[in-house]
């Protein structure tokens, strides 16, 4: 979709700068809204080497006021936007009794707020023109929390029932703005290395691991195709549909192994810098430091986004057996005995 105007908020690292590399290798005009400013350049750099247009704006999506000065120094810049990606995140790994009032704060105010700020943003150019699209970067943690991520599970639980609401009212209106949520496995991203954490040991995704590229080409399918939701990986559909038919078991299940799984073997140094209220200098690039154990296709997904095909060859398959049923002579045993006496008379 070349030259198509594309905002992308936490575009500076992780996923957000995977998906912003996936846009740009498509000639899109990408505009770049995260507090990094050395990420957002490289990533800038990234985006016109590829081929496509770079517009940096180095925002805090938890300020109302400055996402809504993005927005419009986005169309001003590249025109009308077609797509908004609503990706930014923090999080703090912590037990709940050891968790600050203002760290739940913050974190609801980006993970959570920064979509809705983002989606208001969004909204109020899409709407005049009754076309565009909105796309929510979800997780598997919007169906299952798991321990020592409160704050950020609640958020991704209040992005989807925000993000439910307005499809109703989008419905409602017969709008022709497509609104989807594309929830993630564990990914390969820097945030296990900046994130805010209590924890004894370094944390890491919850095996099994997939690089960012892998969400990067489903929000970037999202984009162009009108899906409610989207489930990136196995481990996501296992989690999301595990938790509705036996959530009490997943509860002693995470209860028992969920500390240790979000855990390396290396100790963590507490006075290492994290991003809670300000960035972390330099540039992080998309991937964290799980390279060797992170895959880099998931099928589940591949499967998804094939669908309409898969479906096609299954009926055509179904349909070519229907056919040929009646020309297929399956010998039974009546059919044998008939066989032999015939060869038995002309024997005779």
């Amino acid at each position: 979709m070349k030259n198509e105007t594309v905002v992308i908020t936490g575009a500076s690292a992780g996923l957000g700068r995977a998906v912003a590399q996936e846009f740009g290798r498509h000639g899109a005009n990408v505009a770049l809204l995260a507090r990094g400013i050395d990420g957002l350049n490289a990533a800038k750099r990234e985006i016109e080497a590829a081929g496509g247009r770079a517009l940096v704006l180095p925002i805090d999506v938890a300020d109302a006021d400055a996402v809504e000065r993005a927005a419009a120094a986005v169309e001003e810049q590249f025109g009308p936007i077609d797509v908004w990606i609503n990706n930014a995140m923090t999080s703090v790994f912590s037990p709940v009794k050891e968790m600050k009032p203002e760290e739940f704060k913050r974190v609801t105010e980006v993970t959570y707020l920064g979509v809705v700020y983002g989606t208001l943003a969004a909204l109020k150019r899409m709407l005049p023109r009754n076309r565009g699209t909105i796309v929510q970067v979800g997780s598997a943690l919007v169906y299952r929390s798991i321990p020592l991520q409160s704050a950020y599970c609640a958020a991704k639980h209040a992005v989807a029932g925000f993000t439910d609401s307005l499809r109703c009212e989008l419905i409602h209106d017969k709008s022709k703005i497509r609104l989807t949520i594309v929830h993630m496995p564990a990914l390969n991203t820097p945030q296990f290395g900046w994130v805010k954490s209590r924890l004894d040991r370094k944390a890491q995704p919850v095996p099994p691991i997939f690089q960012p590229e892998v969400g990067a080409k489903a929000v970037y399918f999202a984009a162009h195709h009108d899906r409610r939701e989207i489930y990136v990986g196995w481990p996501t559909v296992e989690a999301i549909v595990g938790n509705k038919f036996a959530p009490g078991l997943l509860d002693h299940y995470l209860g028992q192994t969920g500390y240790e799984a979000q855990q390396t073997m290396e100790p963590e140094d507490p006075a290492r810098p994290d991003n809670l209220w300000k960035p972390v200098g330099g540039d992080h690039g998309a991937h964290g430091s799980f390279d060797n154990r992170s895959g880099q296709r998931s099928y589940e997904l591949w499967a998804d986004i094939n669908r309409r095909w898969l479906a096609l060859g299954l009926a055509g398959l179904a349909s070519l057996g229907f056919i040929l049923a009646p020309h297929l002579r399956i010998t039974g045993p009546a059919n044998s005995s008939k066989i032999t006496a015939s060869r038995h008379r002309r024997a005779g």
